[in-house]
């Protein structure tokens, strides 16, 4: 599988060059993930839409991803997209320079990267704990999500 996979069409919701990225709105791991994407991406690069949200939703089935199996975190710009550890990768690049040394992980084998990504994935509820629902965002944070609230 390629690094990024192809759509015929841009992503809806999205304006040109924008990048989303799709997480589990009930996963305690996934939430402290947008959290640190919202913490150190000052330039405003990312934005954010629960899996279990309308825009999710939509974005999930733009790509052909499964809209109730939600084991993957996704990364989506344009007419392209980006799952498991590409879809990290993705962010990382992203991300302020300090960060970017990270990208050098890459460098490890797709197969041992996703594998890493898929148990700690798999696992994450047991390992992290979820929420009854998704929690919505701060009042200050609601413009990095794609539209009011996170689901």
């Amino acid at each position: 599988m390629p690094a990024s996979q192809t759509r015929p069409s841009p992503a809806p919701f999205l304006k040109p060059g924008e990048t989303v990225v799709l997480f589990d709105g009930v996963c305690k791991l996934c939430n402290g993930w947008a959290r640190f994407l919202i913490r150190h991406d000052r330039q405003r690069r990312v934005r954010l839409a629960a899996v279990q949200s309308p825009e999710g939703q939509a974005l999930l089935a733009w790509a052909g991803l499964p809209l109730d199996q939600f084991d993957t975190m996704a990364v989506i710009r344009d007419r392209h997209y980006w799952v498991r550890s590409d879809a990290v990768f993705e962010i990382i690049a992203q991300l302020p320079a300090g960060w970017r040394p990270l990208g050098l992980l890459r460098g490890i084998p797709r197969p041992i990267r996703d594998w890493a990504y898929d148990r700690i994935a798999l696992n994450r509820y047991r390992l992290f704990g979820k929420y009854d629902t998704c929690l919505l965002p701060d009042p200050d944070h609601e413009q990095r999500f794609l539209k009011e609230g996170a689901c």
